[in-house]
């Protein structure tokens, strides 16, 4: 394996840094989505139902299929350095990461209780993948990476399509399972949605997943952020500051003709089942060129004077990512579910935005004042300690 030897401080800083940037970009999601309850309330006036559009479109232009992708991408590099860490004590790390990913499926059954949209037991699942990848060069991962990032089932759907155009486009399947989520979700009993998320929630995002590619898109940014840690990318230097700034501008101008594509597609494409499928292939392709816009300029940012300063204040938050990730989704299924105040029948966008605002901020006053007194959130000291408990 090559490998460069980061400056640990610096890179775990920004890191982290971005980590909470994802974290929080999620929290601001889920909240004007209701955690998964899509509900128009009644009874707001005119001007609100416009301004909550607009909030709407806005921050999933941001962040919608970007802040999963930037967790995906620090999954891949986090393993690299825990496994490099370990390499250099003359242990193998692969058999510890394996029993993190068996510990982390499990944080993802619980995460997945109070909230069915949990990714957590997906990157576990998936995150073998980096396991035979790390005997690997860096020229054979970015082949993988790169085939796994085009979307190949897709391209073999679209293929298909092509040759026999149906009559008659079917809606997704998961559809079939999200209908059923207003039974339980909207219902007063927490048990019944437990029940509900992890059984009928589970098996609609699994499938709403996989109709979307993600699972390739997934396996595909693990290798790629394994890559950029090998290479040492985010130790600051003249010679990656170079490859951020050329990262950014080529990541933004893909994604501009990609994004024009993806918003005309109704006047490109006729047949509905290959604009379906060819949307599939481009929407993936254009959000994760957008990420990388996100990530390169906000690495950037971070290492100019008055950005780190702004920036920072999401590191303790990133180093608390998993927990923040898990208690979110608890207080958010509080919030706005039937067994809790069920807030979902009376905010619309711009009332979650601040919601989720204000949940951010209070999250990120908590984790300042739990860095300072301990090494790990209370989640990660768990798996933490599970995590070596066959070493003692």
């Amino acid at each position: 394996m090559n490998s460069h030897e980061q400056s640990t401080t610096s890179r775990l800083h920004v890191i982290d840094a971005l980590r909470g940037f994802a974290i929080v970009s999620i929290m601001l999601l889920h909240n004007i989505e209701h955690f998964d309850v899509y509900f128009t309330a009644p009874g707001l006036s005119d001007w609100m139902y416009t301004l909550d559009g607009y909030i709407w479109d806005t921050l999933f232009f941001l962040f919608g299929g970007k802040s999963y992708a930037m967790f995906a991408l620090l999954f891949g590099l986090t393993f690299f350095i825990q496994s490099n860490n370990q390499a250099k004590r003359g242990k193998n790390f692969n058999p510890i990461f394996a029993w993190r990913l068996v510990l982390l499926f499990g944080f993802g059954l619980v995460n997945s209780a109070f909230f069915q949209g949990d990714i957590l037991t997906i990157y576990a699942a998936l995150g073998f993948l980096l396991i035979p990848a790390s005997y690997l060069g860096n020229r054979m991962i970015l082949t993988l990476a790169i085939f796994l990032f085009l979307q190949p089932m897709e391209w073999l759907n679209l293929s298909q399509i092509v040759q026999n155009p149906p009559a008659a486009i079917a809606d997704p399947v998961s559809w079939t399972y999200f209908g059923k989520m207003s039974e339980y979700i909207s219902g007063d009993s927490m048990v019944a949605t437990w029940i509900g998320n992890l059984t009928n929630g589970k098996k609609a995002v699994l499938l709403w997943n996989w109709e979307n590619g993600r699972f390739f898109h997934i396996a595909s940014l693990f290798l790629f952020g394994m890559v950029l840690g090998r290479k040492g990318l985010f130790e600051w230097n003249e010679k990656n500051n170079t490859f951020w700034n050329r990262t950014l501008v080529v990541s933004l101008t893909i994604f501009i003709p990609l994004y024009l594509v993806k918003n005309n597609l109704d006047e490109l494409i006729m047949n509905d089942a290959i604009r379906r499928s060819f949307g599939t292939i481009e929407t993936s392709w254009s959000n994760l060129s957008f990420m990388v816009v996100l990530v390169s300029g906000f690495v950037l940012l971070f290492h100019s004077k008055t950005g780190q300063k702004i920036l920072s204040l999401f590191s303790p938050i990133g180093k608390m990512s998993l927990s923040n990730y898990v208690f979110q989704s608890i207080i958010g299924s509080s919030l706005y579910y039937g067994y809790g105040l069920g807030w979902y029948q009376y905010t619309g966008a711009t009332y979650g935005l601040l919601i989720g605002i204000l949940l951010s901020i209070l999250m990120g006053y908590g984790c300042t004042w739990w860095c300072k007194r301990y090494k790990h959130g209370p989640l990660e000291g768990i798996w933490h300690k599970l995590t070596w408990i066959w070493s003692h």
